[in-house]
């Protein structure tokens, strides 16, 4: 019997990160599956994203001689068994599209990480989600109520065992210090394809500003509204006869496929952010 794992490693990048990753995989009796690596040269950073399978009793051991071998270059590290998927938190507030579209995939298997709840600050989505059997938090919020439902989130977030949190058009902007706690663990979906229309109602924008293509943006969610790291966009073509209204409307298809997209890189261990950017190993 044989255990899979992915092994995930950031550093600045040194003569035999790789070599030492391999040596240790070889001394757990280990094979090594898939492998990836990147140097960005601008920032001298290395990310590393390898699949091994080792013999059951090898586990412990795979683990203490990659942290031992890997100590010389400081890494971060991660080495996650493939059957233990990434847990995700879902926060929506009215619009239904790209919480089905999650819901869907993670009914079917093929999200690659499993919901443990949605949070709204209304209640529209209540039956949709309960239908899926996922529980549902209906945490209002208003300007003067932030502080106290942000708290109520984070009870939520900690009870639910989630490992990360993804906005599915929840139309609430995160205070500064709720973002800076859970950075690189909150994905967003923005509606157009930054850095261009940021902000509130950018298929309005696009429109008046007559462009004939629009698309939608998955990124990492910073204290800069919209500024985050890109993890995945797509586009779609349109022309002077869409009206606004029909701009929203095609763009809600292009807005679930790039969010869903987006939770499968991250929960499979293949998006390695990197400042204002990120590598992304696609799968």
């Amino acid at each position: 019997m044989t255990r899979d794992y992915i092994i995930t490693l950031r550093c600045a990048d040194q003569r035999g990160i790789v070599k030492t990753v391999a040596d240790s995989v070889f001394e757990s009796r280990g094979n090594i599956v898939d492998s990836a690596q990147f140097w960005d040269q601008p920032s001298n950073s290395f990310s590393l994203r390898m699949h091994v399978t080792v013999p059951q009793g090898e586990s412990e051991a795979l683990r203490a001689n990659l942290e031992s071998q890997l100590s010389r270059f400081d890494p971060i590290l991660t080495i996650r068994p493939t059957e233990h998927k990434r847990k995700v938190l879902v926060l929506v507030s009215k619009a239904d599209h790209c919480l089905r579209e999650l819901l869907h995939q993670w009914d079917a298997d093929e999200l690659g990480a499993d919901i443990v709840g949605v949070v709204s600050n209304h209640t529209d989505l209540q039956g949709v989600t309960e239908h899926f059997g996922v529980p549902f938090h209906h945490i209002p919020v208003t300007a003067d109520s932030k502080p106290e439902a942000e708290a109520r989130l984070t009870a939520v977030y900690a009870e639910s065992g989630a490992d990360f949190i993804v906005l599915a058009r929840y139309m609430q902007v995160l205070s500064d210090g709720f973002c800076a706690q859970h950075e690189g663990q909150i994905i967003n979906i923005h509606h157009s394809f930054l850095p261009g229309f940021k902000g509130a109602k950018p298929y309005h924008q696009a429109y008046d500003r007559g462009v004939k293509l629009i698309g939608a943006t998955a990124h990492y969610v910073t204290g800069d509204l919209d500024e985050g790291p890109i993890i995945e966009q797509d586009v779609v073509r349109v022309s002077h006869r869409h009206s606004a209204e029909n701009l929203v409307s095609i763009g809600r298809d292009v807005e679930r496929r790039v969010l869903a997209r987006a939770v499968r890189l991250h929960a499979d261990d293949r998006v390695f952010p990197n400042g204002a950017r990120t590598v992304v190993f696609d799968d």
